[in-house]
């Protein structure tokens, strides 16, 4: 049993080297801590229920922290940790400062950014965002672990200790009073990243990404709020990923829903807020592929948001 499972593990993470080398790490609770992605969400939030009023506008500060355990209980599957902080400098620039901490397999990426965005009012109940993303990523691959799993390499590659090499993208979001729709492109330069070809791992460069998400609250009555969303991303060459993610919302207090990401898998969600100064989320989530779903206990994912 056990040989069948490292077996199993092996195939589930040669398959794991070319999707990572294509795709960020994907999140479910990417509604609340979307300017890992877009910088026009640095400071975007209002701690007034007037927010479209230039007189009462007062954006918050928010510092988010996300950890990411991918196939639970597969020896190197994706783990990752993120931070990020936003807040408001006026009433139309924004500031916000994340960190991405990604390992897969033998492979970890860092990266760091800041984020500004300017606010431009369209009509009373509409607000236009804009934001930039500059910083720096660091990929390090110690390819001799590949011989853990019996995997071959291209002779000529050697431990990788890429460095930091300079990042930088750009974000736009369009918030009603209910809704939202954003389009971002949050890195558009390349960095080196492992590949598979022909059950060879070979140095190969990361792909531009394109994320085009948008929401919208419902109210149902009473404090009943149904809140539907949906991430679509866009990666050259890679499967078309999409997350349709449906909550209901109760008093503002208690957040529960469920998601679906295409081809993937399916999830649940649970957002409680604690206190008015901070949120507590927690999700599941169970892959469709039988052979990681034999190997792995699922995906766990731990969401806290401090408001300040």
């Amino acid at each position: 049993m056990r040989l069948l499972k490292n077996i199993i593990c092996a195939s589930v993470l040669l398959g794991s080297i070319t999707a990572v080398a294509q795709q960020d790490p994907n999140r479910t609770f990417y509604r609340y801590n979307m300017n890992l992605v877009n910088p026009a969400y640095a400071g975007s939030n209002s701690t007034d229920s007037d927010s479209f009023n230039d007189q009462v506008y007062d954006p918050k500060s928010e510092l988010g922290i996300n950890f990411r355990s991918q196939w639970a209980g597969v020896q190197g599957a994706p783990e990752t940790q993120t931070a990020f902080f936003s807040t408001g400098l006026g009433r139309n620039i924004g500031m916000g400062v994340s960190i991405i901490n990604d390992r897969t397999f033998i492979e970890q990426q860092t990266a760091i950014a800041v984020d500004v965005s300017y606010r431009l009012k369209v009509n009373d109940n509409t607000n236009l965002f804009f934001g930039i993303k500059a910083g720096a990523n660091s990929y390090n691959a110690n390819t001799s672990g590949l011989t853990t799993f019996g995997l071959s390499q291209d002779p000529s590659l050697l431990n990788i200790e890429g460095g930091f090499k300079p990042a930088i993208g750009a974000g736009v979001q369009l918030k009603g009073e209910k809704y939202f729709l954003a389009f971002s492109v949050p890195n558009v330069t390349t960095t080196e990243r492992l590949e598979q070809n022909d059950g060879q791992i070979k140095l190969g460069d990361s792909r531009t990404h394109m994320y085009l998400a948008g929401g919208y609250d419902i109210s149902l009555g009473g404090n009943l709020i149904f809140k539907p969303s949906s991430m679509i991303r866009y990666v050259e060459a890679a499967p078309l990923s999409l997350d349709i993610t449906a909550a209901l919302s109760f008093n503002q207090k208690v957040e529960l829903g469920a998601s679906y990401r295409l081809d993937e898998g399916i999830g649940g969600l649970l957002l409680f807020n604690a206190a008015d100064w901070i949120d507590l989320g927690y999700a599941y989530e169970a892959p469709f592929d039988s052979p990681i779903v034999a190997a792995s206990n699922g995906t766990h994912e731990v969401f806290i948001k401090f408001k300040m």
